[in-house]
């Protein structure tokens, strides 16, 4: 590509720079935020979609089918990377948000036990696997899109958005959780209050599929339709060849993403609850600590994605991934019994997991050339996230509860992150690279 089409792909991307950030963050923060209503309101429509006469067995089977979410999520990167490497970004991120839209629907007036029986555990089932589908296209398909509209050099700025509006909607969601809870009694909570965010998500989400429709196709992508280099015409045997080419690439993501995603869930999802049930710190105080907590990840996700930019992305997922290792035991033991520790401890661990969240996705899709890119990150990338994401929450409780050995999980979480950091010491400066090739 000349530096004449540089420029020009600058020129062009710039004027629709707002439409292209919104579009792409309203649909990752409905999708983010789909999650976290799951978590959080699963204690009232579990005694609703399944058998109420045994309490226990129905939340328990409640948080099972919260796990078939992270099952379904490879499907979900295999089927949209390769729609959006045939069909185009801008299609796969529309499908995945109109999902996602679906699936909060289907929960949000699911019909409840003692009117159907087991059919209400099944819609729940169908519903979290088409939310677990979405999530895993979602953020590949995003994560591509957003790259390759984006000026490269400002590649990591923008690449930060993913991060910025997907904890948005997490923090939306815990957020109506708490108003809900106070707004409500607890008889209309478990009767008909636990609906209104799963409806509110789905309209969200029909938002962003109203928005995203009207994005244009990234130039990265009509370049290969038009020159027929596309997967357009090739099925997934022919996908499935040209990961295999890449595996170097794919093996990248995964090692990139291992210590990542383990160290996110327990100090950005996991930490407030863990508090307030392994710790026995006020539910509501350690709730709104942990909001507190994400507020600075907010703030300090645009400076890494920036200084990115300046300096390249190797130093920065050097030093986020560094600093985690180095202090992931301090702020362990500093976490307590006391709300000021827990809100120390997360922040201080956010801002340096925020360097490698802010701009993973734009080193993600560096990684790879066009024609394969959004398979190639969304395959390892959700393969990674379902088995070491997914597994984090229990693996911490198991070993702190059960085994009575925190510091084994720990210990675990800090190998990872070294793996993590190893990887990156390996992987070539992408800093401005073109996407378009």
């Amino acid at each position: 590509m000349t530096a004449s089409t540089s420029s020009s792909r600058a020129v062009v991307a710039q004027p629709s720079a707002r439409r292209t950030l919104i579009s792409t963050g309203i649909g990752n923060a409905a999708e983010w935020y789909d999650w976290a209503i799951y978590a959080t309101f699963a204690p009232y429509f579990s005694k609703q979609l399944f058998n109420p006469a045994d309490p226990t067995s129905a939340i328990l089977s409640t948080l099972a089918i919260f796990a078939v979410g992270f099952v379904a999520r490879p499907f979900g990167g295999f089927v949209f990377g390769w729609v959006g490497d045939r069909f185009g970004r801008k299609n796969a991120m529309t499908m995945t948000v109109a999902l996602a839209a679906i699936g909060s629907l289907l929960i949000g007036i699911a019909p409840t036990f003692a009117a159907v029986g087991a059919f209400a555990s099944l819609l729940l089932l169908v519903a979290r696997l088409i939310q677990g589908l979405a999530h895993g296209g979602e953020l590949p398909s995003s994560q591509t899109y957003l790259a390759e509209m984006a000026p490269a050099e400002k590649r990591g700025f923008w690449a930060t958005l993913i991060y910025f509006s997907g904890t948005l909607g997490n923090m939306l969601g815990a957020l109506l959780g708490a108003v809900l809870a106070v707004l409500l009694p607890k008889a209309d909570m478990a009767a008909w209050g636990w609906r209104l965010p799963f409806i509110l998500g789905a309209l969200m989400g029909l938002y962003g599929l109203v928005m995203r429709a009207r994005m244009p196709e990234t130039e990265a992508f009509e370049e290969l339709k038009a020159e027929k280099q596309s997967v357009g015409t090739q099925g997934f045997g022919a996908l499935m060849k040209d990961i295999v080419a890449h595996r170097k690439q794919a093996l990248q993501v995964i090692g990139m993403t291992v210590g990542l995603t383990v160290i996110y869930y327990v100090w950005a999802i996991v930490a407030p609850t863990y508090a307030a049930t392994s710790l026995k710190l006020d539910p509501g105080q350690a709730l709104w600590s942990g909001f507190a907590a994400n507020v600075v990840f907010l703030v300090a996700l645009p400076f890494w994605g920036k200084l990115s930019d300046r300096i390249g992305r190797k130093p920065v997922l050097i030093i986020g991934g560094l600093g985690c290792a180095v202090l992931h035991f301090p702020m362990t033991w500093l976490l307590r019994d006391s709300v000021w520790q827990l809100f120390v401890s997360m922040a201080v661990m956010l801002v340096f997991i925020a360097a490698g969240a802010a701009i993973a996705p734009a080193v993600y899709a560096e990684l790879f050339p066009a024609k394969v890119r959004t398979a190639g990150v969304g395959i390892p990338y959700a393969l990674a996230v379902a088995a070491f994401g997914g597994t984090a929450p229990y693996l911490q409780t198991l070993f702190t509860d059960v085994v009575k050995q925190p510091w084994m999980f720990n210990l675990y979480a800090v190998v990872l992150i070294l793996v993590s950091v190893l990887v990156v010491l390996r992987l070539p400066e992408t800093k401005g690279k073109d996407l378009s090739v």
